[in-house]
């Protein structure tokens, strides 16, 4: 399953203006974040947590940020 992060990653934007600042915030390496948010590698629950404090994210909206599935589009020809 693959998941949409866009919402997330403008938060993260929004709070610290950079992916770097953020998983240094989180104490995770930019290469750990960015699998995290590229689907490589799935968010820990108490990654999640920690995220939620960080970006003051309100409880229900969290669904929002770590469980949007992504859609996956049929191809034209």
């Amino acid at each position: 399953m693959i998941f949409n992060y866009n919402k997330l990653r403008g938060r993260i934007i929004e709070k610290y203006n950079k992916l770097s600042s953020f998983a240094m915030a989180l104490g995770i390496s930019n290469t750990a974040l960015s699998f995290r948010l590229g689907n490589k590698v799935f968010f820990s629950q108490s990654e999640i947590t920690r995220i939620v404090e960080l970006l003051e994210i309100p409880i229900e909206e969290i669904h929002y940020y770590f469980f949007d599935v992504e859609v996956a589009r049929e191809e034209t020809v």
